[in-house]
This record gives structure tokens, sequence and C-alpha cells, in this order.
């Protein structure tokens, strides 16, 4: 059948099982959204900023573990997405940005509103087309989604000059092709990991956000009570094991737990399981995990090796490698080894002060009320440590941030997302008030389409984490971190159209998180704590994650 290339996105788009898209119109993109007019099959969702769209998009993947899709116009339009698809880019997250360009003979003539996006976003996607024949539109959409799927997922970018969007071609559907497998590893490499395992004294696991990514929190369940192994976790990686089980030691770096930054610098095998060896992670590379062998299992071969060298390495889809070594495992014991786990997890406990409104609390406060159902997505710097810390996840996939990039800006558009995805669940984005502001316009997109999210601003007046360096490494130069004015977020939440509710006192949260759950609809919850609360346990820039130090170390320090 004879159709426009407007309506060839669309029919791409719904062969791919795409029920969702996130963006904003404008003139080059026109053709492909009356297209979309026409077919009611797709939901769009028009946010308020085409950064909101990305974000969107991202949110809607992570939570979903399907694409996200993403649209935007030429010029500024399209550039308005790069911060998003570079945070997904960064974090492995399979989303299809599709925009449109000037036609094909004004290319190259700096045109109204031309942009080169495909030049500009080729270092932060796994690939990038400009398509000038509608003839190759279809099967470049296909290979789109291919490839943001196979392997180590990622945004990938299909532009479209507005000529081909209104040009006709034959059509003819195809169903989706099976992503390939990625498995490069030899049985070699099986033997070679199974003889680190069964020699390790002190094995610790390592867990990464490609436990997320491969569906394999099952196989992780089974592989480290199988070890009889303790088990840390990245921000990527919350809620690929239970945080709950024995064996669970929390978060491993910069602002990880004393006992997971102690264990891993005191065990003698570190099995790193679809993780990148970031350097909030290693801190000082040259004394990471110094007295352990290192075994890395993990789908991107260009991750062996890159940040820190090991002794062994598998190459290939975490959940099947680890269905090979459980089933190739015995029961294994480590009873010493696991009681001076426990004992650190005793010694070191995550605590903070207990006395005014504070953000721990806050955590525990909504874990205790959503009985650690609801999914959580933040936005970048304390409040999201401690999000990361005070919370206790169970399950994958039900907290969404940006961990590799650091978006500020990124939760809400992503909560929007993350909601579109999966309707039935409680869906709160938690942001401190410096980044609210940046994307806190998406409010508008919430309200108009009556999204039930609920917004948790954690307002301290300041750019928390930066006030936190500066108080501690720049002897309190505040230099551009006080937000002291006159911005009334629950009144600009208003003026957006939601809910809004002001927390001052401990005693108020509670009932304030009750009742926005029971309107069933967007609210503002702002809560005001205190500007000088900080986010411990801590490691300096670059020191050995053995040096980690919590606020009792600091007061010891100071007399």
């Amino acid at each position: 059948m004879q159709l426009t290339g407007a309506e060839i996105v669309i029919e791409c788009l719904k062969e791919q099982g795409v029920d969702t898209v996130f963006g904003y119109p404008g003139g080059t993109i026109l053709n492909v959204y009356d297209a979309l007019y026409q077919h009611k099959e797709i939901r769009h969702i028009l946010t308020s900023h085409e950064q909101g769209a990305a974000h969107a998009a991202d949110g809607y993947a992570r939570a979903t573990g399907r694409t996200g899709v993403c649209m935007a116009t030429s010029g500024p339009g399209a550039t308005n997405l790069v911060t998003g698809i570079a945070t997904a880019y960064m974090d492995s997250v399979p989303v299809v940005a599709i925009t449109a360009n000037v036609n094909l003979p004004l290319l190259g003539k700096d045109s109204f509103q031309e942009v080169d996006i495909a030049g500009v976003t080729m270092p932060i996607t796994k690939h990038g087309y400009i398509v000038k024949d509608v003839r190759i539109l279809a099967d470049t959409i296909r290979k789109a989604f291919r490839i943001a799927n196979t392997g180590r997922p990622g945004p990938v970018l299909v532009d479209i000059t507005k000529d081909v969007t209104a040009d006709k071609c034959e059509f003819t559907p195809k169903k989706p092709e099976p992503i390939p497998s990625q498995d490069k590893f030899t049985e070699d490499d099986i033997e070679k990991a199974l003889g680190l395992i069964r020699k390790a004294k002190k094995p610790y696991i390592y867990l990464g956000g490609g436990a997320i990514i491969s569906n394999a929190c099952e196989e992780v369940r089974e592989f480290a009570h199988k070890l009889d192994a303790p088990v840390c976790d990245t921000l990527m990686a919350k809620g690929a094991f239970d945080g709950y089980d024995e064996l669970y030691t929390g978060m491993i770096g910069m602002h990880g737990t004393k006992t997971s930054n102690l264990g891993v610098s005191e065990c003698d095998l570190l099995i790193a399981l679809g993780a990148r060896f970031s350097d909030r992670v290693v801190g000082n590379a040259k004394k990471f995990a110094a007295k352990a062998k290192v075994l890395h299992i993990d789908i991107d071969a260009a991750e062996i090796n890159k940040n820190i060298r090991t002794s062994a390495s598998v190459v290939g889809d975490l959940k099947h490698v680890l269905r090979i070594l459980n089933e190739r495992l015995g029961q294994m014991e480590h009873p010493e080894w696991k009681a001076h786990i426990l004992e650190l997890k005793e010694r070191f406990p995550l605590k903070y002060e207990d006395g005014e409104l504070s953000c721990p609390y806050i955590i525990q406060e909504i874990d205790r009320i959503t009985k650690g159902k609801a999914l959580l997505t933040t936005d970048v710097g304390q409040h999201q440590m401690w999000a990361a810390q005070y919370y206790k996840y169970t399950r994958p996939r039900s907290f969404l941030s940006s961990g590799g990039l650091g978006t500020m800006g990124y939760g809400l558009g992503a909560c929007i997302g993350a909601k579109a995805g999966r309707g039935d669940e409680l869906c709160i984005n938690i942001a401190g008030d410096g980044c609210f502001r940046m994307n806190m316009n998406e409010l508008a997109t919430a309200s108009r389409y009556q999204i039930p999210i609920i917004q948790i601003i954690i307002n301290n007046h300041v750019l928390g984490m930066v006030r936190q360096w500066q108080t501690l490494f720049y002897d309190r130069r505040y230099s551009e971190t006080v937000l002291e004015d006159k911005v009334d977020f629950c009144k600009v939440s208003e003026g957006l159209g939601c809910k809004a509710i002001r927390v001052t006192k401990k005693e108020e949260f509670a009932p304030a998180l009750e009742e926005a759950i029971a309107a069933n609809a967007p609210v503002v919850i702002e809560c005001v704590i205190p500007k000088d609360d900080k986010v411990f346990p801590m490691v300096p820039a670059g020191a050995p994650i053995s040096d980690v130090f919590d606020g009792d170390d600091l007061k010891k320090k100071e007399k």
C-alpha cells in the first residue's frame, strides 16, 4: 500500500508495540503529527519542553523495560532533546528519538531552524540516522529499535527531512525480528570464573544496573545465596537485590555504606555483575579492592579492563551467564566472612540527626506509608543519595534516577513517563529545590492530563550537595549556592494546575502524603528542611573507598 513518510513513521511505531509517545510539534514535523492525529492507537503526551519529553521517554523505558519514544521538530526542538538523550546514553536506556529536519534541498544552507542533529548527538547515541529517501524510512526506523535494544541498550536518533515525511512509497508491514544474542564468552571463560569463585574465602558481589536491564534479579538472588556472599549495589542497581535480604549491605562508593566500602576493601574476590566501575564507586582506582581478584561479567566487552583490571571476565547477557553459573555451582558456605560483614553492619548502620524534619526521615516515612511499593524517581543531589540510602527497594525498576550524567531536572519528566507506562503504580518524584527549578514547568503536563504523580520538593533553600562540598572542602565559601529568594513553590505549583501542600514539621508529613495519595491527582508537597543537613557516609573525591567517614567521624576530627 502507498503511504506517506509520516504515515510510515506511525505504522512502524505500531509494529514495534509503541503505545505512548512524548513530544512537542513544530514546523518540520507537522506531517508526522498530522498522521498521529489520525491514528489514535498511539497516545501522545505533549510536554512543556522537549527536554521533558526526552526524560519522560527515558522514565517510561526504565519503568517498563520497553523502548521509550520522543519526538521533536528541527533546530531548537531537536537540540532541546540533547540532555535527555545523553542521560539515556550514560545509563544504557533504550530510547528512540525521532526528529524532522528541513527539506532536503535546504540542508547545509543555514536554513531556518536547521541543525545537524545527527552530528550533534553522535557521541551520545548508539547510532544516528538522517533519512533523505522515503523508500528507506521504514527499515531505518526498524533498525533504530533493533539497535536500541541489542546488547547494551541505548538511545538511537532518527532525523527525517520534511519532504520525506510528505513523499509516498510502497509500505509492507513486518513483524519485529527477535533481538540477537550478544554473548561472546567461551567455555574457558566460564571455567575460569567458576575456578575463582570456588577458591574464594571472602567473596563480595558488586551489583550494577545491568542486573535490572537484563532482568536477571532472580538469578542474582540465587547466585548470592549459593555463594553465601554479601551483596552491595550501585545507584543504578537499586531494587535488583532485596534491600531486606540478610546478605545485602547497601550501596557502595562515594555515599555508600561503611559496611560495603570496608567489606569490598577487605574481600579476596570481587564479582562485578553488570557494573562499569564508575569513578563514584571506585574512588582511587589504584587502591580499589586492592586485596581482591576481580571477576567481571558484562554484556559490553568495552567495559572489561576499562577502569579496573580483571583476573577473569565473561562477556555476555548477565541473566544467561548467571543461569550457567548457578547450574554448575554447589552450595557454598562462608560463615566467618559473613559473620564479619554482619558485625560491620551492626557497628555502622545508616543514621541521621533525628530532630527537625529531614530528608532521611521523609524517605523512611514514604517507605512506611507505601509499604515499599512506590516507584520513586529523583533528581540529582543530596535528596537523590538519601532516597537511595533510606528507602528499602525490594523490586527492580522501582528507582529511576540519572546516575551517569547526573542530570538536574530529570525526575519530574521521568516520573510522568513512568506513570504513563505503569499506570497502576504510585509514582513519586523527589527533587531538591535547585533541581525542581530546572523543569518544574512539567507540572503543567501532569495537570493537563491529570496524571496522578506526587512531586516532593526537598527545600533547604540552597544547592545542597554543592554546599556540602563547600562546607567540607572549600572553607565554607558558599559561592552562588544560596537560593533564599522570593519563589513560592506552592503558589507556582497551584498556578500550574496542581494541588500544593507545605510541610515544615515532622508530624505534618505523613498526613500530607496520605492526602496526596488519596487525591489521585498531581500533588506537590514542599518539605522545608535545614540548609546544612549532610549526606553521610562520604568518601572524598579521589580517595580510597576505605577512607569513608560519617558525621561522628567528622565531629571527632573537629575536636
